[in-house]
């Protein structure tokens, strides 16, 4: 890692802006918000201080499919992206959300640091950064990591900016590994309440299955468990032949789903235009609570959409019910955030309710730390991240 020197017009514009607020007296700066496409700007405590855009920072600068590495500008749109590594039949494979929108870019997508259906599974987005270049709060430009999957010593700082949240620096450009995809994949739908729904799942996800992404909710006609498998044909045959028999023995049935069905549901959930997060109460908050995958079903009485083989529940409920779902989420191993407030008119209100955890001591000083050595005068927008992403 070191410093290094670029001659590079959009740079060097994003350069001068940084030295220009640091040049400020503290009392009198305004912090600088790092913003892509803005398609995240409804997560967070704040949007406050001025844009700091990395539209400008566009472009797929190497791609070897081969080595299964690509490196690309942080401005570059996320599909963009993926239409590339689609014609070589590869992906990303943490399925990155685009909350509908076309504009969201690589670089959003690596400082949100969040990650679709198939997290559980494939992994997280912070698993895939192999290196990444970004610009502190000093206006250096800083290199972490590098271009292979083997080429880390120490401690791996460029998966640190994953979910980052732009409070560090502005991430310039990143390299990621990608993955083919795979040569087969189902869909299974079964109906199934809650508590029969995880317990298949937490047995299934003790045996060798391809199992990829599970989903369970209550839609119109009842309650319902999907999972998605990806693999080789046969060891994808060979699950499911074992599931329908788990789920005959537990009551119910498997449907396999045809393929636009599964694109609709995926896609949907990943992005929330599913009808669970399309209809929302309108004085509710959409809350993400991200649990131990073994933990049983939360005694809270408000609809929800279970993933990542009961790891992530969302919940539709008032900010008025904070301190109940952060308990019942530090009760099962892990953590709540408010993800979405009202929309419209009821979005001020209850705007004090934290949206993140607060992260333990140990944690917290890390944070600071991290905080103080990227960004030592304050001149990004740090109130934009107050806990775990």
């Amino acid at each position: 890692m070191g410093a290094m020197t670029v001659s590079d017009t959009a740079i060097d514009a994003l350069c001068e802006r940084i030295a220009h607020a640091r040049a400020q007296p503290p009392q009198a700066r305004t912090p600088l918000r790092v913003q892509g496409g803005a398609s995240k700007d409804f997560i967070g405590t704040g949007l406050t201080g001025d844009v700091l855009s990395t539209q400008g920072l566009q472009g797929i600068l190497s791609y070897e499919p081969t080595e299964l590495v690509v490196t690309v500008r942080a401005g570059t749109p996320l599909r963009e992206l993926q239409a590339v590594l689609a014609e070589k039949n590869q992906c990303l494979p943490f399925e990155p959300p685009h909350f509908g929108s076309a504009s969201t870019t690589v670089g959003g997508m690596v400082a949100s640091g969040l990650s679709g259906p198939a997290r559980a599974s494939a992994g997280a987005c912070k698993d895939f950064v192999l290196g990444a270049s970004v610009l502190n709060g000093r206006g250096e430009l800083l290199r972490f990591g590098g271009q292979v999957m083997k080429n880390v010593a120490g401690y791996d700082v460029s998966r640190v900016l994953a979910g980052s949240w732009g409070t560090l620096g502005v991430i310039t450009e990143v390299s990621l590994k990608v993955l083919g995809f795979a040569p087969c994949e189902a869909t299974v739908r079964a109906r199934l309440d809650q508590a029969p729904a995880l317990a298949l799942l937490h047995r299934w996800g003790g045996q060798p299955l391809p199992l990829n992404a599970s989903c369970w909710l209550s839609e119109a006609e009842g309650a319902y468990l999907y999972v998605r498998l990806r693999g080789a044909q046969a060891a994808v045959q060979a699950a499911l032949l074992r599931m329908q028999a788990d789920l005959h023995n537990a009551g119910t049935e498997g449907q396999s789903l045809d393929p636009a069905q599964v694109q609709t549901l995926w896609d949907g959930l990943r992005d929330q235009q599913h009808a669970f997060f399309a209809s929302a109460p309108s004085d509710a908050c959409l809350w993400r609570l991200s649990v131990a995958q073994t933990a049983p079903v939360l005694d809270v009485p408000y609809a929800q959409c279970l993933e990542w083989q009961g790891g992530q529940r969302w919940l539709w409920a008032p900010a008025s019910a904070a301190a109940k779902l952060h308990a019942a989420a530090r009760a099962a191993g892990g953590h709540a955030t408010l993800f979405r407030r009202p929309a419209g008119a009821l979005a001020d209100v209850d705007v004090g309710v934290p949206v993140w955890s607060p992260l333990e001591a140990a944690a917290q000083r890390i944070h600071t730390a991290l905080q103080s050595e990227f960004d030592p005068d304050g001149v990004f927008n740090t109130g934009r991240l107050h806990g775990p992403a």
